[in-house]
């Protein structure tokens, strides 16, 4: 919506609003708008505001011409890239078709009432007949083409290109004509084409805007004659130079003629607008867009009108569009600015809205309230007028930053104010953007290298968070260890709580089950409201004491703190004890390191050989691991603690009396040898055999097992006296015979550290209980 000085409101109901100061082109635009924004809706935000009157009311690139039929049902429009026709169906407010051709259209007319049949003008010298079914006829002119134009009287197609030749097609013969050859006066200047034609609805007389010369040349359709020249005021219109006229040539570029057959409209390649009576020579209204460029579309608005009047008259440079009384034409009745430049504006017959075909992708409509009523189809924007108030508007300083006095200076700018290039605002400055770029630039060179460091160093640390988790750090001053384990326990409950949720909610498979589930899962989220309702341990202020005064510290080195968590207690590295096959290891490596000892220890009971192979532990002390009552592991252990308590007692030899003083005192006598009469050895020469017993007739044999030292048969030691070092893990028995020589795993020396689950066990207190 535009707010006119004079009251007047503008509605945009189609395309871009106005009111823009952007020079960006119309397809950066959009892609600045969907960066910033969220893709299709941020840019039907941007440009269309918040209602669409036609759908798909656009070109891919940009649009040539627009016009409505005579019956007011339909719109068609030409465009680019690729060229083609669209027609839009105003009942149904969308895109009929659209039609494709070879070249870029120029000017078009429609030769029916409705969209069927239409003549187009290209700019390859090409004329296209279009009809109903689709193209239907092409020829081409001389020369190429500037304008179209259609008599319908006498079924004579008029096209103007460059030259003095108006060229003739006649669609009833399907024929050219005779061109009309265009008086070129020397006083006038040279012709140097014919940029408009214009035919009275009225007297049906010619009127041809030549290019060149400045003037309008009439002629009449029936003796295909010139009947009169209107020379425009030369002086007035063109600009004052050194040599005191202007030296460029003018031209007219749009004639538009009254339904009165007397007043006509003519504008110039000067901006210039000026209102002619033909029965006078001088112009009775003169116009001034202000920007000096040609002059697109004059129109007269007729018919409609509530509140402007009769005689109001439209004209458009490709900047700016104003519409003003023919009476007082010094003052605007209304003056937009589009956002891109404009190549055709058209007025919908006895209503207040405007189409216009730009350079922008949108093709922009405008309605007027006060300049006419909507139309049939469109009657619904008489009543949505305070909806479009509200519409989104580009600010007109998009393209411009904001920057303060402070500012300014550092960048070396503060010489520029008091100029245009500075607009003063507040306690700062408006300064154009690409200029503020290129200062900051200049002032700082490091400026990107320093922004492109900074945007990695923030990706980085992004990176580091996503992959580092940093501890919850628990905001007490006092057992921060149960505060922790508090909000462990809290984080598992509600993840748990989450997990059911979810499987509550997937969908069952039969009706009955799904509404039991919905039950359900409301009851869960019932109760998860309610769960998530209570106050925790950390936040209720009857237990805040305990983490908040030292009083209530828990000391983890006391008994009662073991008895009541043990395995806290078993982790701690000061109170690890070692398993009872160390243990056992440990004791064997004691009683073993005396010689008289040493045998008696390796040669043990052999039921105790294969307690580490059974795998039960029975090295269990009460006093490392306080609390743990089990009746039958203390049994166990109070019966290995008699067993090693009498291992470790060192045994003497019994030396016997007899007559027999050498068998006595040798240590390696048998104990049968050391009975033996002295007289049951007849001959001492011979070695002594083993006897049997005269009682019961058992044989008696005999070995002594040495791990410390070996003997060979004469008595002599081995190695030259030195005590043979002992290897350890090895068990040496027998005659030279050895157990755990081969390397041994860590856990297989070690042995087992946990009971052995579902597997029967075979070990001495086993067999004990049996």
């Amino acid at each position: 919506m535009v707010q006119d000085p004079h009251n007047v409101r503008v509605y945009t109901v189609n395309g871009t609003a106005a009111g823009s100061s952007s020079s960006l082109p119309d397809w950066l635009t959009r892609k600045r708008a969907s960066a910033k924004g969220k893709g299709k809706r941020a840019i039907r935000e941007h440009f269309e505001g918040t209602i669409e009157l036609i759908q798909g009311f656009e070109f891919p690139e940009a649009s040539n011409r627009v016009k409505t039929t005579r019956d007011g049902h339909h719109v068609i429009a030409t465009g680019t890239y690729k060229p083609q026709m669209r027609v839009w169906d105003l009942d149904q407010l969308s895109l009929k078709f659209e039609r494709h051709s070879d070249a870029e259209n120029v000017d078009f007319v429609i030769l029916s009432d409705d969209w069927t049949k239409s003549i187009h003008l290209q700019n390859d010298r090409t004329i296209e007949l279009h009809t109903q079914g689709g193209f239907h006829y092409r020829t081409r002119i001389p020369r190429f083409g500037r304008s179209l134009a259609y008599h319908f009287p006498s079924c004579d197609a008029y096209f103007s290109a460059s030259g003095n030749e108006i060229y003739r097609l006649n669609l009833e013969q399907g024929c050219f004509l005779n061109p009309l050859q265009l008086e070129d006066e020397s006083s006038d200047g040279e012709i140097l084409g014919v940029n408009t034609i214009d035919i009275n609805p009225v007297h049906q007389l010619l009127a041809f805007g030549v290019d060149g010369n400045g003037t309008v040349q009439f002629w009449d359709p029936r003796s295909r004659t010139s009947v009169g020249i209107l020379r425009l005021p030369r002086n007035r219109l063109m600009p004052v130079t050194a040599s005191g006229a202007g030296s460029h040539s003018l031209s007219v570029t749009a004639i538009s003629s009254r339904p009165d057959g007397l007043s006509y409209a003519v504008g110039t390649s000067t901006g210039h607008t000026l209102l002619y009576d033909i029965r006078a020579a001088k112009p009775f209204a003169t116009k001034d867009q202000g920007y000096g460029l040609p002059i697109k579309n004059v129109a007269w608005i007729e018919g409609g009108s509530r509140m402007a009047g009769d005689g109001m008259v439209l004209s458009a440079d490709k900047k700016v569009i104003k519409i003003w009384d023919r009476n007082s034409p010094s003052t605007n009745f209304a003056s937009i600015t589009p956002a891109n430049d404009l190549n055709d504006v058209h007025h919908v017959p006895g209503s207040g809205l405007l189409m216009t075909a730009n350079e922008g992708i949108q093709m922009v409509t405008y309605f007027i309230p006060q300049l006419g009523p909507a139309p049939r189809w469109a009657s619904f924007l008489e009543n949505i007028t305070e909806e479009m108030e509200d519409q989104t508007t580009r600010s007109i300083y998009e393209d411009y930053k904001f920057v303060e006095r402070n500012e300014l200076k550092t960048l070396g700018l503060d010489h520029l104010v008091g100029t245009p290039t500075l607009k003063p605002y507040m306690h700062g400055y408006f300064i154009s953007l690409k200029l503020y770029d290129t200062a900051r630039i200049i002032a700082n060179p490091f400026a990107y290298a320093e922004h492109r460091e900074k945007v990695v160093r923030d990706k980085l640390d992004k990176m580091a968070e996503t992959r580092i988790r940093s501890k919850k750090e628990v905001g007490v001053k006092v057992n921060k260890a149960l505060a922790e384990k508090i909000l462990k326990e809290e984080e598992r409950a509600k993840k748990k709580e989450e997990r059911k949720k979810k499987r509550k909610m997937q969908p069952a498979v039969d009706d009955e089950m799904a509404v039991d589930g919905e039950e359900a899962s409301d009851e869960e989220e019932v109760k998860g409201d309610e769960a998530d309702g209570k106050p925790s341990i950390l936040s209720d202020p009857r237990f805040s004491k305990v983490f908040e005064d030292p009083e209530f510290a828990i000391d983890e080195n006391t008994r009662e703190f073991a008895l009541l968590n043990p395995s806290a207690a078993w982790q701690k590295p000061g109170n690890r004890r070692k398993t009872a096959v160390e243990e056992e290891e440990e004791e064997s490596d004691k009683v073993s390191s005396d010689g008289l000892g040493e045998s008696e220890s390796e040669s043990g009971d052999d039921s105790d050989s294969d307690s580490s192979d059974a795998g039960e532990l029975t090295k269990f002390d009460p006093r490392s691991r306080p609390g743990q009552k089990n009746l039958r592991v203390q049994q166990a252990y109070d019966r290995t603690r008699e067993h090693n308590r009498v291992a470790n007692i060192n045994m003497v030899p019994i030396r016997a009396t007899g007559t027999n003083s050498e068998r006595l005192g040798d240590r390696n006598a048998s104990f049968g040898q050391r009975l033996a009469p002295s007289s049951s050895s007849k001959d001492s020469r011979r070695p002594s055999k083993p006897s049997l017993g005269k009682d019961d007739g058992a044989m008696e044999i005999s070995w002594v097992p040495s791990a410390s030292s070996a003997k060979d048969d004469d008595g002599s030691r081995q190695g030259g006296g030195k005590k043979q070092e002992r290897r350890k893990g090895v068990e040496v028995f027998g005659a030279g015979m050895e157990k755990g020589g081969e390397e041994v795993s860590e856990s297989g020396r070690k042995g087992r550290t946990q009971r052995r689950k579902g597997v029967r066990s075979g070990s001495k207190n086993v067999f004990r209980r049996m």
